[in-house]
């Protein structure tokens, strides 16, 4: 039988890597509001125009739908909302880039319009620049090719970037997993690289995230997969001390929790924001709110 998390290995993993617990990071403003990450985490709400994305409380298939959603989600206390035209499902119909944009644009101008802050995810370069020209705020970055010349579009537009750890070009072309020596320390370093490049062609805004949604081969065992999760939520804190806002999408562990997926992210998010999270990507924001809020009592 699998050993249960415990306070004792909590304890442990706090004292091998305390120095990195008490590092904060750089805050800044989205869209003219200011995130302070280091006193207050925030939210960010799901938006699926792919009929292959499998949560379909995030599914929606209009544009009225998709922007009543966003609206949905930011009175129920989403902070910005992610929004995304292609499934990352390895089993998902890949989606060119005009018809990304041709599904992204009317959503991203309607929520822009409703005064929603909004992350477009992609790892198309030209979809990244129809989005940004369009007015979004945040790129959700999901994959490593053209980095440099997404990250130029990025600061010519004053947007943020979310750093996500792929292994491989994107995140629809990737194999086995590399867990290394320490899986940690592979990301610090992957994360240290692309901020470096990032910051020299002009990006100021920041976000790293593990990227623990995404379909590896060697992953798809759900104890394995669940394990390498919940390990990254509670280290977290080390990856922080690059000095730059972790993002972490919340998981759903089907394979546990069956007919009650739907509470499987908010479990999600307590150990997400015992490593210190400062923006959860979530499909379930109320219930992740509640979370929150309750963890803010202590």
């Amino acid at each position: 039988m699998a050993a249960m998390l415990t306070l004792e290995k909590l304890s442990a993993l706090l004292e091998a890597h305390r120095p990195a617990a008490t590092s904060r990071v750089t805050e800044f403003a989205i869209g003219g509001r200011h995130f302070a990450f280091n006193s207050r985490p925030a939210i960010m709400g799901v938006i699926n125009l792919s009929p292959d994305s499998w949560y379909r409380e995030s599914v929606a298939l209009s544009v009225e739908a998709a922007i009543q959603r966003g609206r949905v989600l930011a009175a129920q206390g989403a902070d910005l909302v992610d929004v995304g035209a292609e499934s990352t499902l390895a089993h998902a119909a890949r989606v060119e880039e005009l018809a990304q944009q041709s599904k992204l644009l009317p959503v991203l101008r309607g929520l822009r319009e409703s005064g929603v802050l909004v992350s477009v995810e992609t790892y198309l370069p030209a979809v990244a620049r129809a989005c940004l020209e369009a007015g979004a705020n945040v790129l959700n970055l999901t994959g490593t090719e053209q980095a440099g010349d997404i990250y130029r579009l990025v600061a010519e537009h004053d947007a943020a970037v979310i750093i996500c750890y792929v292994q491989g070009p994107n995140v629809r072309e990737v194999g086995d997993f590399d867990f290394g020596a320490d899986p940690v320390e592979l990301m610090r370093e992957h994360f240290a690289r692309q901020v470096e490049l990032a910051q020299r062609c002009g990006v100021k805004k920041i976000f790293l995230d593990p990227g623990l949604g995404f379909y590896y081969r060697n992953l798809q065992d759900s104890a394995v997969r669940v394990r390498h999760q919940m390990r990254v939520f509670l280290n977290t804190f080390r990856l922080r001390a690059l000095g730059w806002p972790v993002c972490h999408a919340l998981p759903h562990a089907f394979e546990f929790f069956r007919e009650e997926v739907r509470c499987a992210e908010p479990f999600f998010a307590v150990l997400a924001a015992l490593g210190k999270t400062d923006l959860f990507r979530t499909h379930e924001v109320p219930r992740v709110r509640a979370v929150l809020e309750t963890l803010r009592v202590w």
